[in-house]
């Protein structure tokens, strides 16, 4: 070979080796320079973790402690599709993993078998393939030990015998590793139904990369949702190829904050109470809808507020808008309890005194161009009268008296047209239209409860002003936060919004309201044996597309006991009862029952002037017996 030949190899294998180099270079460069952040992120995707610790979320208690909402823990129980799919020691690994994992979790094998699919997913670096799948949520922890227990087991399903000692040790740690659990928490409610609507419900709030957290859907748990949810914890950590942890490469470790507790007003006896009293009424009077309001006129604390239909928080996906918190949302036209506003203000003014003549027009009243009606034929009668009989004619005389103006600013002082501030989703302000969008028979109308909307909480509101003299106080449903070891970081105090009416009108009021539970009252049914109401009755005809619909009715009886040193105020509205529509008649017996349990179990202590009342009537009848005894031995 001629020196030239040997010249030309040389420079073909130098032109070789250069461009090899140049290649290499070139590809270094790639990796290290330009694909460097990639590469980086998808190596930290493989070796490092980011583990989530779930706060606990807070109880929902009641006003003595008790719990009536609570969190237990559970596991989200996941699969690695990558890594099973990824192993080739095995190669009916998912079939396998599905056979020994179905009867645990309770779930069909094929459902797990398509969790298991790798699915591309494309991210700022390519695509790559899952590696969390969620197989099942809430869990409870005896379960989870089963699964691990198994998943340890799994290894003896296949023949080994043959295999090499590092083959069999991967096979295990694919076992351990593929199948994994992330703590979360499953909320429970001891009680059920009881207070649902008040409580609330939640769902879970989905996450790809973790299990899942809570989030307040209705009721307390929306309102508080933020107190109740704490804030999660989380720890970055590097781990091996069997998913395990490297405790020295731990990079964050943040520790979670439970949620606080909230403590409600609401007395779990009382709401049990109101709760099975309306059921009865419902069975009885089959109404579309009943609510139950008990309230302490002197702090505005709601012990019990239910409507039923009603719905039980541990069945979320049972509710439907039937029941909603009907006492809180829906508004309605009142009908005579909103005889209270427009007496009250003219006594209060002094355009009217309580014995004044009030003449009702045999039933039948022109104002306007239109036609008012009573529900019974009634002449002269007094202020006091118009409140015992409930008189349309009477209230609307005494509305014209007051003047608009007046009557709209003791209306909106009494809260309507406005929202009470309780601290439940979906409150409705109600309607009351300012003056200038009145019509000509509006003065008349109004007073009689007509023209107007109120929600049920607004009404009882209203009533337990002239309880707690002339007070209007704020609707309180929460008492306080509190940390999990019962430190109270928040206390709620009663708080009053605005005097309404002075003392001696409430005197001249409760006195009126005393004649409507008694004898020739339009709520006898109401009256209690030992205990003095004073109360309001209220029949209102229903309106649909606008107009006033035959024969549907919304009835309802609002009172408060004792009448002169008031404990309670309790309301009771049914929605189009069956059997009977008049306030006194289906709501009174309702109130009564309620009224004398609640009287009970709270020690209320009894009338003494009605004690005293009772016994000489007692005596009396045991006179007279004994009279009658001697006289026919």
């Amino acid at each position: 070979m001629s020196n030239k030949q040997q010249i030309q190899r040389a420079c073909v294998l130098l032109a070789f080796f250069v461009t090899a180099f140049a290649c290499l270079g070139w590809r270094l460069v790639d990796l290290q320079v330009l694909k460097h952040d990639a590469l980086l992120a998808e190596a930290e995707r493989k070796t490092e973790r980011k583990i989530w610790q779930p706060a606990k979320r807070g109880d929902i208690l009641d006003a003595n402690g008790n719990p009536l909402a609570t969190a237990i823990p559970v596991k989200t129980v996941w699969v690695n599709p990558e890594l099973i799919a990824g192993q080739k020691l095995i190669s009916n690994a998912p079939l396998l993993f599905a056979r020994v994992l179905a009867p645990l979790l309770q779930m069909d094998e094929g459902k797990i078998l398509q969790q298991m699919q790798p699915r591309l997913r494309t991210t700022t670096n390519g695509c790559t393939t899952n590696q969390y799948a969620v197989l099942k949520r809430q869990v409870n922890e005896p379960a989870w030990q089963q699964i691990q227990a198994a998943l340890k087991n799994l290894p003896s399903f296949v023949d080994t015998q043959t295999w090499k000692k590092s083959d069999r040790q991967a096979l295990t740690n694919l076992c351990l590793s593929a199948v994994g659990a992330d703590s979360e928490q499953m909320r429970v409610y001891p009680n059920g139904s009881l207070a649902g609507q008040v409580i609330g419900f939640v769902a879970s709030r989905d996450s790809t990369n973790h299990a899942a957290g809570l989030v307040g859907c209705d009721g307390i748990e929306k309102s508080f949702d933020s107190k109740l949810a704490g804030v999660d914890g989380w720890r970055v950590t590097a781990v091996d190829h069997a998913q395990r942890e490297r405790a020295s490469e731990r990079d964050e470790d943040v520790q979670a904050r439970d949620g606080l507790n909230v403590a409600l007003t609401i007395d779990s006896a009382v709401q049990h109470i109101v709760e099975s009293a309306l059921a009865d009424a419902m069975q009885k009077h089959t109404p579309k809808s009943i609510t139950g309001i008990v309230m302490r006129p002197r702090t505005g604390e709601i012990l019990a507020l239910a409507s039923l239909p009603d719905y039980d928080p541990n069945l979320p996906k049972t509710i439907t808008p039937e029941a909603r918190n009907r006492a809180v949302v829906d508004v309605v036209e009142p009908g005579s309890t909103f005889k209270i506003v427009v007496v009250s203000g003219a006594l209060n003014n002094g355009v009217v005194q309580l014995n004044e003549p009030v003449f009702c027009e045999n039933g039948h009243f022109a104002f306007a161009g239109r036609v008012l009606h009573d529900h019974e034929s009634l002449g002269n009668e007094t202020v006091k009268s118009v409140i015992t009989k409930s008189s349309n004619i009477g209230a609307a005389k005494i509305g014209i008296k007051l003047g608009e103006q007046n009557l709209y600013d003791y209306a909106w002082n009494y809260g309507f047209g406005q929202r009470t501030g309780i601290p439940l989703p979906g409150e409705a302000g109600g309607i009351l239209y300012p003056v200038k969008k009145w019509s000509k028979v509006s003065i008349a109308q109004i007073p009689m409860g007509h023209g107007v909307a109120v929600t049920r909480l607004q009404m009882c509101y209203a009533m337990a002003a002239i309880a707690n003299d002339g007070w209007l106080m704020r609707p309180m449903l929460v008492s306080r936060l509190q940390t999990r070891d019962g430190g109270v970081v928040q206390r709620y105090a009663p708080e009053r919004v605005r005097k309404v009416i002075n003392d001696d009108t409430v005197k001249k009021m409760i006195e009126a309201l005393k004649t409507v539970p008694a004898k020739g009252g339009t709520a006898p049914d109401a009256a209690m044996k030992n205990y003095v109401v004073a109360g309001k009755t209220g029949t209102a005809q229903k309106i649909e597309n606008g107009a006033y619909v035959s024969g549907k009715y919304l009835s309802s009886f609002i009172g408060f006991f004792p009448a002169d040193n008031p404990e309670i105020c309790i309301s009771i509205v049914m929605d189009e009862p069956k059997e009977g529509y008049y306030g006194g008649k289906v709501c009174g017996p309702v109130f009564k029952e309620i009224a004398e349990r609640c009287a009970s179990y709270l020690n209320i202590a009894p009338d003494p002037n009605l004690m005293a009342t009772n016994a000489l009537a007692l005596g009396g009848n045991n006179l007279n017996n004994n009279l009658r005894t001697v006289r026919n031995p």
